[in-house]
């Protein structure tokens, strides 16, 4: 088949979890099909170093703008806008779009994340597939349910209104969703009561091979956050972790040392309970070592929606994680048995404060964690169930037109 693949990141380096997703998805695909890639290119993108083997499309092309950021304007009228200003169309993508409709018969379009979706419907009589990472109408929703105040309130109820109208009709254009989780699933066909289309379950996973055990050893009484804090989510976990957690295990651990991985470009550090035990690495070209040689991966995450990559990697670089049931949310995880649960400051300290002093429970969890995602979370089974899915909802839409 020919596939038309339009992503709002460019996935090399594949080194953000939507970036490994993408380039994994791409990986699988163009085992079987021929690849047309469009996509946005900025931050750390390097198309002019995606070398033919590591993407290996028949057709790339890039738009080298950062959809996220958009003039003063637009952002003044987010509020009152009917759709996210994020998803307004670009005219250079919407250009090479068009363009690639008409040079070739493409036999699938698929759309990586909402942002995309306009430049997928602009195809005509051809299956469209829906690509999510994350459903942010059910995200819209969790920050209307932690509001406080009356005005907080209103105004989280009336953008998750806006999103969740919004997502019921973009989704309804679509032959095919996939969500990355069983609750992102659910969510999506509750909007969708009348959907025709297929809503699957294609979860985020991790490079078993390119991440595997004894890549570093791991250094005692030290701790690691794997996540970019200009990612909204990944800031305010810190910030609980470092306001609410951080000193109540340094009471019991005085020397005990946390790097927090990722680009810190324009975040508020301020805001931040930083002190000299805490390391900010900045960008890093291979996160490998300093996940695998800390002695546990800290996910104190208390928003958002997805599947957490941060864990993943961990767990197959053997590193045991500490997590809040949000920040494990749609991994088939077992508390105890591949990971430690707490949601709470003075539970997440204690258990953190138990994995560091007790190496025996250090390794039944890293042991059975590496087993699990070799089982259920490896990226060649999941590409493959991917593509599985694509190649039904053309041999559908052949079908229903014959």
């Amino acid at each position: 088949m020919n596939i038309l693949f339009l992503s709002t990141w460019f996935p090399y380096p594949p080194d953000n979890g939507s970036k490994i997703r993408v380039y994994h998805l791409l990986r699988a695909l163009e085992q079987r099909h021929a690849l047309t890639l469009l996509s946005f290119a900025f931050d750390t993108a390097r198309p002019d170093q995606a070398a033919p083997h590591t993407i290996c499309c028949d057709e790339i092309e890039v738009v080298r703008c950062n959809p996220f950021e958009r003039g003063c304007v637009a952002r003044a009228l987010r509020f009152l806008s009917p759709s996210p200003i994020v998803n307004a169309p670009v005219p250079e993508m919407q250009g090479l779009v068009s363009t690639a409709l008409k040079q070739v018969d493409f036999d699938v379009v698929i759309a990586s994340t909402t942002v995309m979706a306009t430049y997928a419907l602009m195809a005509v009589n051809i299956p469209k597939v829906l690509e999510e990472h994350n459903f942010h109408t059910q995200w819209a929703w969790e920050r209307y349910q932690q509001q406080n105040s009356a005005l907080g309130r209103l105004q989280s109820w009336v953008s998750w209104q806006k999103r969740r109208r919004y997502d019921a009709k973009l989704l309804s254009r679509f032959d095919l969703c996939t969500m990355v989780s069983h609750g992102d699933k659910a969510a999506t066909l509750r909007i969708l009561p009348a959907y025709q289309g297929l809503v699957e379950v294609v979860p985020s996973g991790v490079d078993c091979q390119h991440n595997h055990l004894g890549v570093a050893q791991p250094v005692p009484n030290t701790l690691v956050f794997n996540g970019a804090l200009t990612y909204s989510a990944n800031y305010d976990a810190m910030r609980f972790f470092l306001t609410e957690i951080h000193p109540l295990i340094r009471q019991w651990a005085p020397d005990v040392s946390l790097t927090i991985t990722g680009s810190t470009s324009g975040v508020n550090l301020a805001g931040l309970e930083l002190d000299e035990s805490v390391h900010l690495s900045g960008y890093v070209d291979d996160i490998r070592p300093v996940v695998a040689g800390a002695s546990v991966c800290l996910v104190p995450i208390r928003q958002g929606g997805g599947t957490r990559l941060k864990i993943l990697e961990a767990m197959a670089l053997g590193t045991p994680v500490v997590a809040t049931s949000k920040g494990a949310e749609g991994l088939a995880v077992i508390d105890g048995q591949h990971i430690l649960l707490a949601d709470d400051p003075a539970t997440f300290a204690s258990r953190t404060l138990k994995l560091l002093q007790n190496p025996a429970l250090r390794q039944r969890l890293a042991t059975n964690a590496r087993s699990l995602v070799e089982e259920q979370y490896d990226w060649t089974q999941i590409g493959q169930r991917f593509v599985g899915f694509v190649e039904d909802v053309a041999v559908r839409h052949r079908e229903s037109r014959s």
